[in-house]
């Protein structure tokens, strides 16, 4: 399984992620990670009939143990967290690099206490924003867009809000 697209998606797997962006991105199947969603069988059961195409949910440790075989394997997959957090884990703290991708798209991230609205149903935390940073940092784009047509803009025009500035 290769990667052919990186999205953080509260919804993870849902129509819009499997219909619009797969006529952007080669697409054979979805790997979701998140841990709540790995260990709840009606929900991973929900995830994988979403789709209609191959889908696997992961928790992060089965992600890592079997991220080898995803950069192996002759099928793209689009790789989704819930979760900026969850998504730093992966691509920075575990090192996973998918070969082509240099984009991370952030798609809905609900509006919460706490967080800052960026753009329509697209608000993040502090702590996201910092997992944003690190995901940037390590060489990724960070893009804001529910829709490839709708991109609000990319995490440079952001981040000041959040305290990074260099």
């Amino acid at each position: 399984m290769s990667v052919s697209f990186v999205r953080v998606d509260d919804r993870m797997i849902h129509g819009q992620t499997c219909t619009r962006w797969a006529l952007e991105y080669p697409c054979d199947g979805l790997i979701a990670v998140n841990n709540a969603a790995a260990k709840n069988p009606v929900l991973k059961a929900a995830y994988k009939s979403a789709s209609g195409k191959k889908t696997f949910v992961w928790s992060l440790d089965e992600f890592k143990e079997k991220s080898a075989k995803v950069l192996a394997s002759k099928d793209n997959y689009f790789l989704i967290t819930k979760n900026p957090l969850d998504m730093e884990k992966i691509l920075v703290e575990q090192g996973f690099k998918p070969s082509d991708v240099k984009t991370v798209i952030i798609g809905p991230c609900n509006d919460r206490p706490g967080a800052t609205k960026l753009g329509n149903n697209q608000s993040i935390t502090q702590e996201e924003a910092e997992a944003l940073e690190k995901i940037m940092k390590a060489g990724y784009e960070v893009e804001f867009a529910l829709l490839k047509e709708e991109a609000i803009g990319n995490w440079t025009k952001f981040r000041s809000r959040f305290g990074f500035n260099d």
